[in-house]
């Protein structure tokens, strides 16, 4: 008799890929007269995170407020859970399951912090908004300390960390990310990428605009690199020359010389691309 642990075992099937949360088919969008996107597509599966690079120019935050409803594109389509929106106004995405966190915090400046998150809560979301509410206070303990504080008086990390904090409240099924951590101290940066891997092993769906950009890749499982408004690249990060992407996208060469004092750290003199190499400067 043949033992059952002797016995031939098939192979495992493997598994289906997951059907994308978010999907960009063929955007072409501008503002006026002026094309900035040229037939441009990304999917991004649930719990996986796309970087999306480029030089400054290159269409980013461009396809980001197409995607969000701020930007109606001349052609394409925009799907969230397969469900066509291109032609919905924002706050109708935003109650699909959409969240944008866009450059320069996003927040009611003039507003405490309880009042801002109270803001972010979703109408009808009163009973999920006390644990989502315990979420944010627990990720990022320096707002606990500063609920009655005038959101525009603190500091520009603890504004950014603010920001993120509705996609806690409104527990969005894609987030979009638009240079969250640009002229953030280093503990900081830490903290927000923390939050943003933690929303993905949560099943969240993302799209990083980053400067730093080996970061952004060690982060990312896919990485697609805008070039002019049209992708050069969108491939696994694993698969991506790193330094390629670097000197001949972003403009920073990572063999150069270290810039002079004055120059910002990270960044080779004269690159006005705003992309950095690795962790940011202290401030």
């Amino acid at each position: 008799m043949t033992n059952v642990s002797d016995a031939p075992r098939p192979d495992p099937v493997p598994e289906p890929p997951a059907e994308p949360v978010l999907r960009v088919s063929n955007i072409t969008a501008g503002y006026g007269r002026s094309t900035v996107l040229r037939d441009v597509s990304l999917d991004v599966p649930p719990g996986r995170i796309v970087a999306l690079l480029g030089p400054n120019g290159a269409g980013k935050t461009t396809l980001l407020r197409t995607v969000a409803g701020l930007l109606r594109p001349a052609a394409g389509a925009v799907r969230l859970d397969g469900a066509e929106v291109t032609k919905s106004a924002p706050h109708q995405r935003a109650k699909a399951g959409l969240c944008l966190i866009p450059e320069g915090r996003g927040i009611f400046r003039n507003l405490t912090v309880r009042e801002n998150l109270r803001m972010q809560v979703p109408p009808g979301g009163k009973g999920a908004a006390k644990d989502g509410l315990e979420q944010v206070l627990s990720t990022f303990p320096v707002l606990r300390d500063r609920l009655g504080q005038t959101a525009g008086t603190m500091s520009g990390g603890q504004q950014q960390l603010l920001a993120l904090a509705r996609c806690y409240l409104t527990r969005p099924r894609v987030v979009l990310l638009d240079e969250v951590s640009m002229g953030l101290a280093p503990k900081v940066v830490d903290e927000i990428f923390a939050a943003i891997a933690t929303l993905a092993s949560g099943g969240t769906a993302l799209v990083l605009v980053e400067q730093y950009v080996n970061r952004a890749l060690e982060l990312a499982s896919r990485a697609i690199l805008l070039d002019r408004g049209t992708i050069a690249y969108d491939g696994l990060t694993r698969d991506l020359d790193e330094a390629a992407v670097l000197r001949g996208y972003l403009g920073v060469d990572v063999n150069a010389p270290r810039p002079p004092p004055t120059a910002p750290a990270g960044q080779a003199a004269g690159v006005g691309s705003g992309a950095s190499v690795g962790h940011p400067p202290a401030p």
